[in-house]
């Protein structure tokens, strides 16, 4: 496993359900082509398999 996790959101939130949203927000993701780094843990996995639809995930 990588240190780190560079997600990308690549398909917009609205239409989601009200729980993937929350789980996008708490990503840190806010709209569309935002990225972020994240730690490469079981918390952070787990909320990207939930909403690996709306994402794009990258190993650093």
């Amino acid at each position: 496993m990588a240190d780190k996790l560079k997600i990308t959101l690549v398909k917009s939130t609205i239409g989601s359900l009200p729980k993937h949203r929350a789980t996008v927000e708490a990503l840190g993701l806010k709209k569309p082509n935002w990225t972020v780094e994240m730690p490469d843990n079981a918390c952070v996995r787990g909320m990207i398999d939930q909403v690996k639809h709306l994402l794009k995930v990258q190993e650093i």
